[in-house]
């Protein structure tokens, strides 16, 4: 009947052996649970025995119905059933039965594949497994099976490296072995290569050891933040290989040396205490961005200042603040222009009244220049690999915690599509 069919379609059942009863459809409620239940029946002539092998004659006879209720997706948010009446037959030549199946169910199972193929795709979004679980009416314990068994694992060229690599690391899970997990990615696409238990250098070697001498040699450039230990790592693992110093934790470490400078000025001196505190975003901000003509009331201060005069106003009242001030404001110029000769300039003719943070980040520029010099040459960065770190910390975060690293590493590489579902 077409309004059979149209039901089916609806339900998404594509078994052609599937056809509904006369009275097909019934509800019920359990546990105060409203519930759907189609009933259909599911007939056809086998082949051969599946026990014995004999192909199909007179001696394999039907032998009744097994009464199979089988989990269908939710309809309208409510829970769906297929209450399935299976084919029987007995088999003469070895006096064995056997039951007939459908392509909905796996053998001896009685949660459909559509539902498993929904907790499939659920999985690739931000969502906790316990929510995953309970849009789809299953346990938590069957979604963790769904994410071995729909996804398969990805096999690792170890022949091959992109010219360009990303290293970072995140805050891993309790089981680890180590408390922050390494992830490396294609520099160019963003693309996630592999996900590492532990960070530390002994355990980074014997990973990266893995790879062909002609995969390593390939690599060009690895953007990198100030972690020493990467930097060994590469100049072993990578021989020829760039060292890039990612672009944002320059500017960050000289910006969080100078807002501890900017904190002591505010701590030793009373009169501008509240200013200071108050605008410390103005005096981080670029020189440039500062507004110098739209004067009106600040808060703090009795006539009408602008942006720029409120900044010049508080650093006049610390020789320290305002030397520290004006070489913050230079090197973040020489940065944005990536201008490396101005850059190496301000690093060797220092002002004595600079404070003793920024000192300590000049220090670590001086240390670290030749690596900062290729920063200056190419626009490489680590930006991929923040905002996925990024999203890790949210998937981390609304699952309230992995137990286990390897489930972690697993769900991480499915909302990035870097496993490959086999349904």
């Amino acid at each position: 009947m077409p309004q059979e069919n149209n039901i089916l379609k609806i339900l998404n059942i594509q078994d052609k052996n599937i056809k509904l009863e006369e009275n097909y459809y019934e509800k019920e409620i359990v546990k105060g649970e409203l519930r759907h239940l189609v009933k259909a029946k599911l007939s056809y002539r086998p082949e051969k025995c599946p026990h014995c092998g004999k192909i199909y004659d007179h001696k394999i006879i039907k032998h009744g119905f097994k009464k199979t209720k089988i989990m269908l997706p939710k309809q309208s948010r409510i829970n769906t059933y297929l209450i399935l009446k299976k084919q029987r037959y007995l088999c003469k030549h070895c006096n064995r039965t056997f039951t007939l199946s459908s392509s909905e169910v796996e053998k001896h199972c009685f949660i459909g594949k559509k539902v498993k193929a929904s907790v499939a795709i659920d999985l690739t979004e931000k969502s906790s497994i316990k929510d995953i679980a309970k849009r789809n009416n299953v346990s938590s314990s069957t979604v963790y099976r769904v994410m071995t068994s729909y996804y398969k694992s990805i096999k690792r060229k170890l022949n091959y490296l992109p010219k360009h690599l990303c290293f970072d690391e995140f805050k891993s899970v309790k089981s680890a072995k180590g408390a922050m997990s390494f992830i490396y990615c294609n520099a160019d696409s963003g693309k996630i290569i592999n996900i590492v238990e532990n960070r530390r250098l002994y355990v980074l070697k014997q990973h990266f050891y893995r790879y062909s001498r002609q995969a390593r040699n390939s690599v060009k450039k690895v953007v990198i933040d100030m972690y020493s230990p990467y930097i060994s790592l590469i100049k072993e693992v990578f021989p020829k290989a760039k060292i890039v110093i990612d672009r944002f934790h320059i500017v960050q470490l000289i910006s969080r040396a100078f807002n501890k400078t900017r904190i002591k000025a505010m701590n030793s001196n009373p009169n501008i205490r509240n200013k200071l505190k108050r605008y410390w975003k103005l005096l981080l901000k670029p020189k440039e961005e500062l507004n110098s003509t739209y004067f009106r009331k600040y808060i703090c201060f009795k006539k009408f200042m602008s942006q720029r005069t409120i900044v010049e106003y508080l650093i006049s009242q610390s020789d320290v603040l305002y030397a520290s001030y004006n070489l913050y404001q230079n090197l973040l110029y020489a940065i944005k222009t990536k201008n490396i000769k101005m850059f190496k300039g301000y690093l060797t003719n220092l002002n004595k009244n600079i404070s003793c943070y920024l000192k300590t980040s000049i220090n670590t520029y001086i240390k670290y220049i030749s690596h900062i010099e290729n920063t200056f040459a190419t626009t490489l960065s680590n930006g991929f690999l923040e905002g996925l770190i990024g999203k890790i910390k949210v998937i981390k975060r609304i699952a309230f915690g992995f137990r286990s690293f390897h489930w972690f590493k697993t769900r991480i590489l499915i909302t990035q599509n870097m496993l490959a579902p086999n349904y």
